[in-house]
């Protein structure tokens, strides 16, 4: 069943809640909003600040500003959750010295019920404590502290959605739309599923209705989100597929590009890449999470699928665009790997030739299954392993990247470059970073640029006018 729409700005709370805000703000209604982790958290402290707006607060970059402060959590890995308690802890003085200031603790942290019990017994001056399906109980929340509760909380599930109008973007021209929500994979190092829930497909005609509206305001990057997007409309009776949204999206008239993030090669069917390589709207690269080359590791990680599988998918994309640009997510040490299994893994990122990998030594997360498995595997040799892993990168990469000297490829310039002054950068079709000389002018549009030179994390070339 898709998620319902909701509209929280009109409730009768949220109109007693603006009377509060005026009433009792010292700082004329400011608020601080962070969120740590993921883009799908990015994407929801955007739609968090489109209710704190709606409800007549304004923002400010520092929390010693603010008449309210909200951390929107991440619980990926336990040390995420350290960084955010270390946040309180930094945020208690503040606190102390301002009662008045209203502390909110949201997002995925949020839903797990330990929290709950840990913020009443360490961190009793947190006010406001909701999970990631409570995003439209925000102005009731709200208006349960300003008539007296000492910890308003709600870590119940929803089914709300929001759509552009609710959400304060951070970008002018990047905008990213979630299309479904939760994993179905429960991956034994992954805490995911259990505190974002099970797979929730938005409705097809609601995404493309708000994919219009950023197209017709001007947006020139939608980039789709979901813990595995690939299984999108899996759960909508007589749905669209990912590969159907995809190809409808590409339809959308405008200069714009569709990415996607994150997929799940379990679900890279032919159909999927099919529309991957025919749209030509659709990014021409694919970030595919392997997270290890060994199938005795992956079936101890519950990935659903081995190396000669995933690699089936790598030369799918391979034989019809040769250069197709691949990233993954590799992890390192996971409980009990051998030598051998890591040599597997070096060999897969040879075999691939990856553009990036985004590399991570694994990190005990309690409430998951590997949290229990046995690991004799020293700390020490995990990140001697590490290092193995990125130097082999490095090498792929600086060869990998040569294939784009000579040509000319389309940029979306994003800012200033950290090369100097009149340097921008900007990523291609294939999410290459691209850095040129150019006027600032160009940020937030698309230029054309011929590659000259290539590193292992980036190209640079020459503006072509």
């Amino acid at each position: 069943m898709s998620i319902q729409a909701c509209d929280v700005k009109t409730s009768s709370e949220a109109q007693q809640v603006r009377k509060y805000v005026k009433m009792y703000s010292r700082m004329g209604g400011k608020a601080y909003v962070h969120s740590f982790g993921c883009q799908l958290n990015v994407s929801d402290g955007e739609k968090m600040k489109g209710i704190l707006a709606s409800l007549g607060f304004t923002f400010t970059e520092s929390y010693e500003n603010a008449d309210l402060i909200l951390l929107n959590t991440c619980a990926v890995r336990e040390s995420a959750e350290d960084t955010v308690y270390g946040t309180l802890g930094n945020i208690k003085k503040y606190k102390k010295q301002n009662p008045g200031v209203i502390l909110i603790l949201a997002g995925c942290m949020a839903s797990e019920p330990k929290t709950l019990d840990k913020v009443r017994s360490h961190y009793p001056f947190v006010d406001i404590l909701f999970g990631t399906s409570a995003l439209s109980q925000l102005p009731k929340l709200l208006l349960e502290h300003y008539e007296g509760k000492k910890l308003a909380y709600d870590m119940t599930e929803y089914s709300e959605e929001f759509g552009a109008d609710d959400q304060i973007r951070e970008s002018t021209f990047k905008a990213s739309v979630p299309i479904m929500f939760g994993c179905n994979n429960f991956c034994t190092y992954c805490i995911v599923p259990y505190v974002r829930g099970r797979e929730r497909s938005r409705s097809a005609e609601v995404i493309i209705r708000e994919v219009e509206d950023l197209v017709a305001k001007g947006y020139k990057e939608i980039m789709l989100l979901g813990q595995n997007v690939n299984s999108y409309g899996n759960d909508l009776e007589g749905g669209m597929s990912f590969a159907q949204l995809l190809r409808r999206l590409n339809e959308i008239p405008g200069e714009f590009w569709i990415r996607f993030m994150s997929s799940h090669p379990k679900d890279a069917t032919p159909e999927l890449l099919d529309a991957i390589l025919e749209c030509d709207k659709v990014g021409k690269h694919l970030h595919l999470p392997v997270q290890c080359g060994s199938d005795t590791v992956l079936k101890r990680m519950n990935r659903h699928y081995t190396a000669e599988k995933y690699l089936e998918i790598v030369d799918y994309l391979r034989a019809r665009s040769e250069g197709f640009s691949l990233s993954s997510d590799i992890m390192v040490g996971f409980p009990d790997e051998t030598e051998a299994e890591f040599e597997d893994t070096l060999k897969l990122v040879e075999r691939v030739k990856y553009d990036n990998i985004y590399t991570f030594i694994y990190s005990k997360r309690s409430g998951t299954a590997a949290a229990e498995m046995e690991d004799a595997t020293p700390d020490a040799q995990k990140r001697v392993r590490m290092e193995r892993l990125l130097t082999l990168q490095r090498q792929v990469a600086t060869e990998n990247y040569r294939r784009f000297i000579g040509q000319t490829v389309r940029v979306l310039v994003e800012g200033e470059s950290k090369q100097g002054e009149g340097w921008l950068f900007g990523k291609s079709s294939a999410y290459t970073i691209v850095e040129f000389q150019g006027d600032q002018s160009l940020i937030g549009t698309f230029a054309d640029v011929k590659i000259t030179d290539a590193r292992n994390w980036a190209v640079s070339g020459v503006l072509v006018k």
